[in-house]
């Protein structure tokens, strides 16, 4: 077992332990909650991984220089000003179930029709419709996972739910990083052109199944109906305070009035 793994279980079972833990593990039990944060790891993964050897194919395969590379990499990001706004608004009528698991299947089609077509001499307009449906996939998928996950909570736990959701984003980010790596490193070499394409095409046909997972995470959550409903029968609020009149039980006169005891009447 390596040692960041103890490190996680050593930090789980403190938690578990803790009178005040800064991650209650009972937000796992959840399952809008887990999905919606194993949903955005594997869309972090996918999107770090693409980002990491774009730019790079980019530059090694294809021959434009660094501030070539970054311009033609516009169409990717851009779509996140156009499409995260108006995702956002409409998820919050139609419900983010379906934005999630059709942004990650969107990221999965940009990513491996470019894994298809990738070679030395692939003329950029080739490109072009790929990365604006894998954008567009990014920025629908990406407001709806934090919404469902921070929305799986009571008001007042927000923040430690926030403060899981982006640190689960984080380690999505490095462990994406890390595969798509180590396929290309078995694949390809940065020797060529021709070398870093047979590496590249298999890493972002890696990236392509890690948002195919991310979607499967989706489709598994609560609808909102459901969801809202576990939220609010697992919500931390103050239980209102009974109605003494009904608790106390029958009146004393009553009581002895049944066990032969005196009575007013």
């Amino acid at each position: 077992m390596t040692a960041g793994a103890l490190l996680v279980v050593a930090f789980v079972g403190w938690e578990l332990r803790a009178n005040a833990p800064m991650l209650p593990m009972r937000f796992f039990r959840s399952r809008a909650f887990t999905l919606a944060n194993a949903a955005n790891f594997c869309l972090v993964g996918s999107m770090y991984g693409t980002l990491f050897f774009l730019a790079q194919y980019l530059q090694t395969a294809l021959g434009f220089g660094p501030f070539g590379a970054g311009l033609r990499l516009m169409p990717w990001t851009g779509t996140l000003l156009i499409c995260a706004p108006v995702a956002g608004n409409l998820a919050d009528r139609l419900g983010e179930r379906r934005f999630i698991a059709g942004g990650l299947l969107l990221q999965a089609a940009g990513m491996g029709w470019l894994a298809l077509i990738a070679s030395p001499d692939l003329a950029y307009p080739q490109m072009l419709l790929p990365l604006v449906i894998s954008g567009c996939g990014i920025s629908m998928a990406m407001p709806a996972t934090q919404k469902v996950a921070v929305s799986a909570v009571s008001v007042r736990e927000i923040g430690q739910a926030s403060g899981a959701f982006n640190m689960l984003r984080q380690l999505g980010g490095v462990f994406g990083i890390a595969i798509v790596v180590s396929v290309f490193a078995a694949t390809g070499s940065f020797g060529s052109p021709q070398g870093f394409t047979d590496g590249f095409g298999p890493a972002m046909a890696v990236t392509a199944g890690l948002a195919l997972a991310g979607a499967a995470a989706a489709l598994g959550a609560p609808g909102r109906r459901r969801a809202d409903h576990a939220s609010a029968t697992t919500s931390t609020a103050p239980v209102p305070a009974p109605d003494l009149e009904r608790s106390a039980g029958p009146a004393p006169d009553a009581v002895l009035s049944k066990a032969g005891g005196p009575s007013h009447n």
